[in-house]
């Protein structure tokens, strides 16, 4: 496990590279991307949704609450980034994913 200082420089990173996929892949499809106070949201117009990603420091995953559901995802120090341990999606997959399933068309991140 990472200790605190690793895991909050791991999730910066994460959160801001997501962020600049999202605000390009934003440009292109119907929704807005916003990073501040550590939390990156992703809101939709029609119908009105929100995603959250977020770091959870004490158990040093990134949590992502999309379509009434929680992600938890782990640092996998062999692949270098944050993996949902249940599908093997990375953070980039999972939410390209929801955010595909949201629109009703696929997008790449």
């Amino acid at each position: 496990m990472l200790d605190e200082q690793a895991f909050q420089k791991c999730a910066d990173a994460a959160l801001d590279d997501l962020y600049g996929s999202l605000a390009d892949a934003a440009e292109q499809h119907d929704f807005d991307a916003d990073f501040s106070s550590g939390a990156l949201t992703v809101e939709f117009e029609e119908p009105r949704t929100k995603f959250v990603v977020s770091p959870n420091s004490p158990v040093r995953q990134i949590w992502v609450s999309a379509h009434s559901r929680s992600f938890k995802l782990d640092w996998d120090a062999g692949r270098n980034t944050f993996v949902l341990l249940q599908t093997g999606q990375d953070l980039k997959q999972l939410i390209a994913e929801q955010i595909g399933i949201q629109l009703g068309e696929s997008i790449a991140l």
